[in-house]
């Protein structure tokens, strides 16, 4: 068995109706709280005591960032607390890290930066997700878009796990159908990504088992009513079972591919994963050695793991790759990044250039 460590958010509060725990979990840091948050931050007032607020409209770029911190500093904020999707929770992450540091966030963040690591602990960070798709609130890296490389970038450091991590799954209750099946697909893929990853561990093939039966018999069913609790519970836990396998094992193809294709379209990441599971999961599948994980994953979705991905794939009206702009003649471009990409260091299998270039195709 391989050396591994496990690290995760130093608490995790998870339940119907713990959210309105928040106000008394942000006193115990403090008295000034910034609030980060989506395009609709008046649907919080009164529901939690802030002293600003920043809000975050799609997925969060380096301005974004650099001005959140702009804000903690004057605002004097003794905790950061970030209630949204995916990229809220990433930017909510990211500005309570880099309100701390003593250097810009280009010393810190990877691929376009120097990459080293925080020199400051983070201020006391609360994640509160609204989705069940990345599992952010369990993470230790934040992803950031710079629209100057055209890129996507992680800023990462064991210190970025959260200080409490609070999922309540009755907040995504109102989540529209097509940002359940994204966000339920991007969960599902990182559960399964984690599971057959060079670097998988005991303790995450655990939580991807989990998280993957959760992921079959609740996902068509939150996305088909959304008001169903029940399967909102079992997606809530799927995308934190999630998030705590991928930053402890890694991922694979899907999120080598979804980092540039993110920087590069203004295609959101759930979406991006939920097209390029299945042929990557094909692909995958074919070219493997050691058969053993990818034959308990055929077994649990009904014998034939493909096929199953694909029709899933096509029942919850998943949007094809050109949706969002890409064509033929942006493959080689993706592949040349993806095969940069940390994720894609993780994959199961070496994939080549022409067998990368096919995947892409087969989502387009």
């Amino acid at each position: 068995m391989n050396r591994f460590e496990f690290a995760t958010a130093q608490r995790i509060i998870f339940g119907r109706g713990v959210f309105r725990e928040l106000p008394d979990l942000c006193r115990s840091f403090g008295h000034r709280t910034l609030l980060i948050t989506g395009s609709r931050p008046q649907q919080w007032e009164g529901r939690l005591p802030y002293v600003g607020v920043h809000s975050i409209s799609g997925e969060p770029t380096v301005e974004d960032i650099k001005n959140g911190v702009t804000l903690a500093k004057q605002l004097n904020a003794d905790v950061i607390v970030a209630i949204g999707g995916g990229s809220v929770v990433d930017a909510g992450k990211a500005i309570s890290a880099m309100s701390t540091q003593p250097c810009d966030l280009m010393r810190y963040i990877e691929v376009i930066g120097e990459g080293k690591p925080l020199d400051a602990s983070p201020l006391p960070y609360i994640a509160v997700p609204t989705t069940a798709g990345t599992g952010a609130e369990a993470t230790r890296n934040a992803v950031i878009a710079s629209t100057e490389h055209r890129v996507k970038a992680s800023l990462r450091h064991v210190s970025m796990l959260p200080r409490i991590a609070l999922i309540d799954p009755e907040l995504a209750a109102d989540v529209p159908p097509s940002v359940t099946a994204a966000s339920g697909m991007d969960a599902l893929t990182q559960c399964l990504e984690a599971f057959v990853c060079s670097r998988a561990q005991p303790m995450t093939d655990a939580l991807c088992l989990d998280g993957i039966q959760r992921a079959i018999r609740s996902l068509e069913r939150a996305f088909q009513n959304g008001h169903d609790l029940e399967a909102r519970e079992d997606m809530a836990l799927c995308a934190l079972n999630s998030g705590i396998a991928l930053a402890n094992a890694g991922l694979g193809a899907v999120h080598g591919f979804a980092a540039p294709i993110g920087g590069m379209f203004h295609a959101p990441h759930g979406a991006v994963c939920a097209a390029l599971l299945a042929p990557v999961w094909e692909a995958n599948s074919t070219r493997v050695t050691d058969r053993t994980k990818f034959a308990q994953v055929d077994s649990m979705l009904g014998g034939d793991a493909i096929s199953y991905l694909h029709a899933l794939t096509a029942r919850l009206h998943i949007p094809k790759l050109s949706q969002w702009g890409i064509t033929e003649n942006d493959l080689d471009e993706i592949v040349h990044k993806a095969a940069a990409a940390s994720s894609m260091k993780a994959n199961p299998v070496s994939l080549t250039h022409e067998e990368l270039v096919a995947i892409l195709r087969m989502a387009l």
